[in-house]
């Protein structure tokens, strides 16, 4: 069963639109630099609900288990993005989960 490592960010009222755009670079170009990304999917918030809380980008990184995400947390293209991201980031969330399809036909 594959595991979803699910990203929310919000960034700071001064991070400008060229520092985020390098942002949503730097994040998807990390499946090429660690082998034990599966995929890495991302976009911006468009719900009309008006319940995203300030959470602006979402990333989805796909691993094909908890081991592959253990090893990508500590990689060092990882710790460098982190690097990159905290001075322009007013709060993240992160939720890792088993992905599960519905079993409802």
């Amino acid at each position: 069963m594959s595991l979803r490592h699910l990203v929310l960010l919000r960034f700071k009222p001064e991070a400008s639109a060229s520092d985020i755009a390098g942002i949503e670079f730097a994040f998807t170009a990390l499946k090429h630099q660690i082998d034990v990304i599966r995929d890495v999917e991302w976009g911006t918030d468009v719900s009309p609900e008006g319940l995203s809380q300030g959470f602006t980008h979402a990333f989805l990184l796909t691993f094909d288990n908890a081991a592959d995400r253990d090893r990508y947390l500590p990689h060092p293209a990882h710790q460098k993005f982190i690097t990159l991201l905290q001075p322009l980031l007013e709060q993240v969330l992160v939720i890792d989960y088993q992905a599960a399809s519905s079993s409802l036909h």
